[in-house]
């Protein structure tokens, strides 16, 4: 029988066929079922429904325990896009209280925001209401895919202290971006210790999985929650901030444009820290949020800025003990000198004047009577040292560098978001400004007395407060005394930070701000001063191109062992005795006294009723 060679043949391609067939088939498998997770996630999505539990945020207090913010329940609408089939869009719009192009816009910001998922809950609508909780609760068996999820927003136990608290908002695209932990609709810090400490504060999410059935109907925990990871809630803070002394600080303040800070000397805690006007921070609680904080940054008087670490002011005369302080150190005055006032610091025909006559004082009644005359000589007798500097250029150097060193031109580095440097100018600003290297001491000598090109905000000035009650060093100031769970806090604020003037001068500059609270420009508060404590201050008034000059003070107390120094910066409040002195004073003697003497309620009173809003203090 003859062999049919073409027939073998096809049997051969055919079976390669099969064969290749098969082949694509187990490798198309093993893809689907090893490699692509895409239909095993399908699968698992549609079996499983992934809840996110928030943790409660971290709580906050005071230096004394007391709970200034605590947590409140919220609830979010949220929606699992998959599920929403045969949704009723007119019906839901009428309960919720919403139009349809609302609507739209809120699905259309589901699909487009980082992490999206149609399996998972998305929030729809945040922080509703109780009683539009009550409302749509009983009407969400209508609308498929949507769910209320409970979580917690923050409240007040005062109305005090929003710019050291900050408040919590929705983040935004750029910080999901940043940061995988949030999601759209989650909340975070803004502004104040809730921005600053946010990874301690907001905790760590926990996770719940459901189990669903082939209608996407919940029926319960899968294996008993064994999967399901619990939340872990927020570190309290405790702050070293006294909320009683704040309340009295800013109910002081109140109509006036300007700034108090507080701080305890000896650890660099601040115990108050007022930026005026203020507002509630409740305002920025809750679905008002928004529309609050829009009439807030409208308004002129822009209560939002804080101006106790952000505003630039001319510090004025409470400047003056750093030129002491340096003219000493640099060796070209010591406690004997007598530098001259002929009604001022002249120089040819260049001068600058003061309230004093002619006379000629040495550094302590210098200081209490705030002589410019004196402080003018004292930095023209630093820049023209050429027994110890070649030129005025290296000489300026050396001033600045004293300047940094006793916390001026630099951020001190408070934890608190928003700090600015203030200026210290440098000898290329000079050089540039003066179109040459060769210009004069007495071309820059209103620099002696805090004006000129001199910008320091109000926590350098109460910084310089508690660097003089400590006689040398200061500590970073800093508004966290505690966080929960730590030893202690950042080693950045435990260390002191020396200015490199001896002590021995310090004890100079001490003296003259006592002589100043006894019969000098403090002699207002000399003259009652707070029931048993012994005051020590510098009084300033900074003068202002834009309106009426402002009112400074800085002092501590008590003179034997300062626990508390402080800044009060008034805008267009006029001398520094007028709103600077009382305020200050005030303030130490309702802290370490705990209340305020009957021969002081006068000045008390007096403060509450006085406004600064019609002389132009938003200049």
């Amino acid at each position: 029988m003859q062999h049919d060679f073409k027939l073998e043949k096809r049997k051969f391609i055919i079976g390669g066929l099969v064969l290749v067939v098969v082949l694509i088939y187990i490798l198309r498998l093993f893809f689907l079922q090893i490699v692509d997770d895409k239909y095993k996630e399908d699968a698992r999505n549609n079996a499983f429904l992934t809840r996110t539990i928030y943790p409660a945020r971290g709580e906050i207090f005071d230096r004394h325990g007391r709970q200034v913010v605590y947590n409140q329940v919220a609830y979010d609408l949220v929606v699992t896009l998959r599920e929403m089939k045969g949704l009723d869009t007119l019906a839901f719009c009428q309960t919720i209280g919403i139009d349809r192009e609302t609507f739209e816009k809120r699905i259309n910001d589901i699909k487009h925001s980082r992490g999206y998922s149609s399996y998972t809950q998305q929030v729809f609508t945040s922080q509703i209401t109780g009683e539009d909780y009550a409302n749509i609760e009983q009407m969400l068996w209508r609308f498929p895919g949507f769910d209320i999820r409970t979580r917690t927003i923050r409240n007040y136990m005062y109305p005090i202290a929003p710019h050291i608290l900050g408040n919590i908002r929705e983040v935004n695209p750029k910080e999901i971006e940043r940061d995988p932990y949030y999601q759209r609709g989650d909340y975070v810090g803004d502004m104040g210790v809730e921005k600053s400490y946010e990874t301690y504060l907001r905790g760590v999410k926990g996770k719940e999985i459901l189990l669903r059935d082939a209608h996407g109907v919940v029926k319960g925990s899968y294996e008993n929650g064994k999967y399901d990871i619990d939340p872990v809630p927020g570190r309290d803070l405790t702050l070293t901030i006294d909320a009683e002394l704040q309340a009295y600080a800013e109910s002081l303040m109140v109509n006036k444009v300007g700034a108090l800070v507080a701080i305890e000397p000896k650890t660099g805690e601040i115990l108050a820290l007022v930026s005026s006007p203020t507002y509630d921070p409740r305002l920025l609680v809750g679905r008002q949020r928004s529309k609050n904080y829009s009439m807030l940054q409208k308004d002129p008087f822009k209560p939002l800025f804080n101006r106790a670490i952000t505003a630039s002011y001319p510090p004025g005369s409470t400047f003056k003990p750093t030129q002491g302080l340096i003219a000493l150190q640099e060796g070209v005055i010591n406690e004997h000198t007598p530098l001259p006032c002929h009604g001022g610091f002249r120089f040819g025909n260049f001068k600058m004047g003061c309230h004093d006559g002619n006379a000629s004082w040495t550094i302590i009644p210098a200081i209490a009577t705030s002589c410019n005359g004196f402080f003018g000589w004292c930095l023209y007798n630093v820049l023209s040292n050429t027994k110890k500097h070649k030129g005025i250029q290296q000489a300026f150097d050396a001033w600045k560098n004293y300047m940094v060193a006793m916390g001026y031109g630099y951020k001190l580095g408070i934890d608190l978001p928003g700090e600015t440097r203030g200026f210290i100018p440098n000898k290329e600003f000079y050089n540039k400004a003066f179109r040459t290297d060769k210009w004069k001491p007495v071309s820059v000598i209103s620099i002696s007395i805090g004006q000129g090109e001199i910008l320091a905000t109000p926590l350098q000035i109460a910084n310089l407060a508690a660097t003089i009650a400590n006689k040398g060093h200061y500590y970073v100031p800093h508004v966290i005394k505690k966080i929960d769970g730590f030893e202690q806090i950042p080693d950045t604020f435990l260390h002191p930070h020396h200015t490199g003037i001896d002590r021995q001068y310090y004890d100079l500059v001490y003296e003259g701000m006592h002589q100043a609270a006894i019969m000098g420009t403090v002699r207002r508060t000399g003259n009652l001063q707070p029931e048993g404590i012994i005051l020590c201050g510098k009084t300033g008034t900074a003068q202002n191109p834009h309106g009426k000059d402002h009112s400074v003070f800085m002092g501590f107390a008590p003179y034997e062992d300062p626990k508390i120094a402080v800044c009060c910066y008034v805008q267009n409040g006029g001398f520094g005795a007028t709103f600077g002195v009382p305020i200050g004073s005030l303030v130490i003697e309702k802290y370490l006294n705990g209340k305020i003497s009957q021969r002081r309620k006068f000045f008390e009173e007096n403060m509450y009723k006085q406004s600064t809003l019609n002389a132009g203090a938003m200049k």
